[in-house]
């Protein structure tokens, strides 16, 4: 995570849906205008490791920090149907998750996400509703690690995932996408402009069977309506990015929202992924 969404999102959409926006599905990203399910984002993915890089020692947090951690393990993910292809619009793939899987795990909370799509360049898009975020984000952390199973490593066409803020109408998309096919780097989504911005962040496919490690970093300027991508960390490896959005002003209501897409191949390949250890940190 062609996409016209407002988390979008990790990722269904009821009244919820209505008021999120997401990140991208196969080719672009958005969500329905308006803004109802947040937006989703398309995908490759970062150097393989046999193991996520250890979390360093934990440190204090600074004033004002909130720490949301195990978000990956809850029964409240949303789907939205085909929110993650342009403009809301096209076929359904199937989307289903699991919470509370021990195996594969890595502490015996891990949940699963899949896609059975319909047809080529499908997406399935899962997030989750916070409690929303009513001041200006200062540092904003979204972590966790994914795992992919032998026999899948080619499926995804990309793999997504975002967190969302919708403050006084305006929406603060922060979104990567790590594209299987055709794109040496990864990509982040101007929400704006519905499109995905090429980074300077190397994009390989995850080694299958094994655990990865990815964090990104972000933060907003609520004055000027300004998205700022900080930087991407992948299984220990940090790029700095430093790459600025404007905002989209839709007039929805406050939120804050995390998401997970997973976007189908030309094939049309099902396949799923784990995800665990999801942390969402920010500081106000």
């Amino acid at each position: 995570m062609r996409n016209y969404r407002i988390s979008a999102i990790i990722f269904a959409l009821v009244t919820a849906s209505s008021l999120l926006t997401g990140c991208g599905g196969s080719a672009a990203a958005g969500s329905p205008s308006g803004g109802t399910a947040p937006t989703p984002a398309p995908t490759p993915v970062s150097s393989p490791s046999p193991a996520p890089s250890p979390s360093p020692s934990p440190t204090p947090p600074a004033p004002n920090t909130t720490v949301l951690d195990n978000v990956q393990n809850s029964p409240n993910w949303l789907t939205c149907g085909a929110c993650g292809n342009t403009g809301g619009t096209g076929a359904v793939a199937g989307a289903t998750f699991t919470s509370g899987i021990t195996a594969p795990s890595e502490d015996l909370v891990a949940t699963q996400f899949n896609i059975a799509p319909p047809s080529a360049f499908a997406n399935a898009y899962f997030y989750r509703q916070q409690i929303p975020v009513t001041s200006q984000i200062n540092a904003l952390s979204y972590e966790f690690d994914l795992y992919i199973p032998s026999g899948m490593e080619t499926a995804p066409q990309a793999v997504e995932f975002e967190c969302q803020q919708v403050i006084g109408g305006w929406v603060y998309n922060f979104s990567w996408q790590a594209p299987y096919h055709g794109a040496a780097t990864w990509r982040i989504f101007d929400y704006g402009l519905k499109r995905w911005d090429a980074t300077t962040v190397p994009v390989q496919p995850f080694t299958p069977g094994t655990w990865h490690h990815i964090l990104a970093e972000y933060h907003n300027d609520t004055a000027n309506h300004l998205v700022i991508h900080d930087a991407l960390t992948v299984d220990g490896v940090r790029v700095p990015v430093n790459i600025t959005h404007n905002a989209a002003f839709t007039g929805g209501r406050d939120q804050f929202t995390n998401a997970v897409q997973l976007d189908s191949n030309s094939a049309s390949v099902p396949y799923t992924i784990y995800v665990d250890k999801m942390k969402i940190t920010y500081q106000q």
